[in-house]
């Protein structure tokens, strides 16, 4: 990797870079269609659970309508080309209307970055490997359906073990088939899983028997584009329907550890880091590499998160709410109104398991671009307890440091959800001053980035930011992943 994708890629890249230096990275990446993580952990599946042992494992939540239903067509984009639907645009298993020319997969991005890396991807459902995957990939097979994922499983066997492959791409359907006919929650499915574990243990063991496996420095990633309801399958808002997982052991990983950060778009970047390129700002992928966790101070707060109080729908032993501020944070509650439901009283730091399970289908679930615990202001559910007044709560960050006469970029992820006279309010004080707004929500805002240019007036050294969402029964703000970077 050369200097600059290495500053690119960040601290624990070159450090991972020095020390494989002499070996030849490669990845390999396997799609589990339909399979449930917590069925995985029930089944008898010995390959996965070692995976899981000598690597990582995370749960990460998908969206629902209106972003997208949860199917294997939006469910694959998502995860091959490192973005959410709204930018891939595949909303159904059609494919009309995508954008994968300027999205493409990551083996796509691999041969564009890197022509002289051999690529190939093998796929049971042929979608895959016809529509998502481009010409540009070295071999795309879209497997027989009379071979089904035997042959997906011989044909990914014979080139790990006797090809050349630097990114490698296997897709495996009979879960999924078996969600359908009978259900995640029968044996069926967990025969079906336990079928599957076997094939990814003879995928392992080709990479593991390789005459230059010494030389080389394999990234091995499984994960699934959708869960499975207990009757059998999936596009809805559930819980269920929205699970997906990684599995990643090899490269930096720490053995047997558990992110709750890490999100589907993420594979594509992080395979692209393994490989050594550098993710360009200009690609506006959604995914970051697993290998550079970004941690932001809300998500320092997941071991005090509680279990429900007045959220009677939530799960007894979901953990998912607190009131208490990460250091350097604070709540203005002077405003708010008295009484209402518990959890949502003022701002709140929560999860997306426990958010999106307070009431389904209502966007909730879009707010696919916060990650692990991040920061939420519900009047609506709020409101569904006897309380008095409105809802008027302040968020309250930390006093930054910044340069007096030069700008500074303030950058958070927003979703936000409008009904009048609900109103998000963004505001910055310098060194203790009057707090100014510098943006104002009074429109649906789903699940956005924003990056907004601070000028700094001339002596000041510090910077602070407020979020003040007012309204009662109207929707919600959630917020994320608050940085303030000096010019």
């Amino acid at each position: 990797m050369s200097a600059a994708a290495l500053a690119a890629a960040g601290p624990l890249a070159a450090t991972t870079t020095a020390r494989a230096a002499a070996r030849a990275p490669k990845v390999l990446v396997i799609g589990l269609d339909g399979a449930l993580l917590n069925r995985i952990k029930d089944a008898d599946a010995p390959n996965l659970d070692a995976l899981m042992a000598s690597g990582l494992t995370s749960v990460s939540p998908l969206y629902a309508d209106p972003m997208a239903p949860t199917l294997s067509g939006p469910g694959w984009s998502t995860i091959i080309t490192g973005v959410w639907p709204d930018k891939h645009r595949v909303k159904d298993n059609a494919f009309t209307g995508h954008a994968f020319a300027q999205y493409p997969d990551f083996l796509t991005r691999i041969e564009t970055a890197k022509p002289g890396l051999s690529t190939y991807a093998v796929a049971s459902w042929n979608p895959v490997t016809d529509t998502i995957f481009s010409a540009k990939v070295d071999t795309r097979v879209s497997t027989p359906e009379a071979e089904y994922d035997t042959g997906t499983t011989s044909r990914a066997v014979a080139e790990l073990a006797g090809g050349n492959r630097d990114a490698v791409f296997v897709h495996l359907d009979n879960v999924d088939h078996a969600g359908h006919s009978h259900g995640a929650a029968s044996k069926q499915y967990l025969d079906a899983i336990h079928g599957v574990d076997a094939q990814v243990g003879q995928l392992v063991a080709a990479v593991r028997g390789r005459a230059t496996h010494g030389s080389e420095d394999w990234l091995i990633m499984i994960t699934a584009d959708h869960g499975h309801t207990d009757a059998g399958g999936h596009g809805g808002s559930s819980a269920a329907e929205r699970q997906t997982f990684l599995i990643a052991s090899g490269g930096p990983v720490t053995p047997g550890s558990t992110r709750y950060d890490i999100k589907m778009p993420d594979v594509a970047a992080s395979a692209l880091a393994h490989l050594g390129i550098a993710v360009d700002p200009a690609w506006g992928l959604d995914g970051r590499p697993l290998q550079q966790p970004v941690p932001d101070a809300f998500d320092a707060l997941r071991p005090q998160l509680a279990t429900r109080v007045d959220e009677t729908g939530i799960g007894a032993a979901v953990l998912g709410f607190t009131h208490t501020p990460p250091a350097g944070w604070s709540i203005d509650n002077s405003a708010m109104g008295t009484g209402g439901v518990t959890e949502w009283r003022g701002w709140t730091f929560t999860t997306d398991e426990f958010w999106t399970s307070a009431e389904r289908d209502q966007w909730r679930e879009t707010n696919v671009r916060a990650r692990n615990v991040f920061a939420v202001a519900d009047g609506d559910e709020w409101v569904d307890k006897s309380f008095t007044g409105t809802f008027d709560s302040t968020l309250v960050g930390p006093a930054w440091p910044v340069t007096g006469g030069r700008t500074a970029t303030l950058a958070y992820t927003t979703h936000y959800r409008q009904e009048a006279p609900q109103k998000g309010e963004v505001l910055v004080s310098y060194d203790g001053g009057t707090p100014a707004v510098v943006k104002t929500y009074t429109s649906d805002t789903v699940s956005k980035v924003e990056s907004l240019t601070l000028q700094v007036p001339a002596g000041a050294t510090t910077a602070q930011v407020r979020f003040r969402y007012t309204g009662g029964n109207n929707w919600f703000w959630a917020v994320d992943g608050v940085t303030l970077t000096p010019a």
